[in-house]
């Protein structure tokens, strides 16, 4: 048994009302969806067979319109020959040909009404088929971002990041304990910078300390000269 029982269920749905109900609204709306297209296939074979049936009931209207004509023009010929008789029964052929041509027009405007409504029906459906389909797009859309968020959820309360860290950390000290080893293998051992470095420092030294004595003994003399 289908969602809708007859188009104007579906015309006048509620999808709202429809999917809050649905215990899973992503199949509800599937099959909402499916019976829409199926509903819109048949309304469209409906309205060509409707079109077509009116090309017909045209094609007779034309006709019967070429016959009355065609009597009336008999009509006419037989009073120019003054055959009275003839002119009337050309007459009484025409007019019942025109009973028949007033009701296929009446059958006619009564078909254009049904296709008018159809047409306004097929918009009406494609218009909530589309709100559908959207619908659909929605949410699945939901739907993955709830699962994605929900992943994630399930990865932070189940310690495996925290436990990643910790083994971030551990390795992190142990290249720093590495490191450290480096350093205090390298301590107390001079390169040939060093000693060159080491030697312009001793040269440096010695010259302050010539120049010092230098100055003391000069401050001296000036002592004894006035003494």
């Amino acid at each position: 048994m289908g969602i809708f029982s007859r188009f104007t269920d579906i015309v006048n749905a509620n999808l709202n009302a429809l999917l809050d109900k649905a215990e899973d609204p992503q199949k509800m709306v599937r099959l909402i969806i499916q019976e829409m297209e199926d509903t819109l296939v048949e309304v469209r074979s409906v309205s060509a067979k409707t079109l077509s049936e009116k090309k017909d009931l045209v094609r007779q209207l034309t006709r019967l319109e070429n016959e009355i004509t065609e009597w009336e023009r008999r009509a006419e010929l037989a009073l120019s020959k003054d055959r009275e008789d003839l002119a009337r029964q050309a007459l009484l052929e025409k007019s019942k040909l025109q009973d028949t041509l007033d009701s296929l027009q009446a059958e006619i405007n009564r078909v254009d009404d049904h296709i008018e409504r159809l047409s306004g029906e097929i918009g009406q459906l494609q218009e909530k088929l589309a709100d559908a389909k959207a619908r659909q797009k929605s949410i699945l859309m939901r739907e993955r971002t709830v699962s994605s968020r929900l992943n994630v959820k399930k990865t932070l309360d189940s310690g495996k990041v925290d436990d990643a860290l910790h083994k971030f950390e551990r390795y992190e000290a142990k290249i720093d304990d590495l490191e450290s080893q480096v350093e205090a293998y390298d301590m107390g051992k001079k390169t040939l910078a060093d000693e060159f470095r080491s030697l312009e420092s001793e040269n440096k030294v010695d010259a302050e300390l010539e120049a010092l004595k230098a100055r003391l003994k000069k401050d001296t003399a000036k002592k004894e000269d006035k003494a």
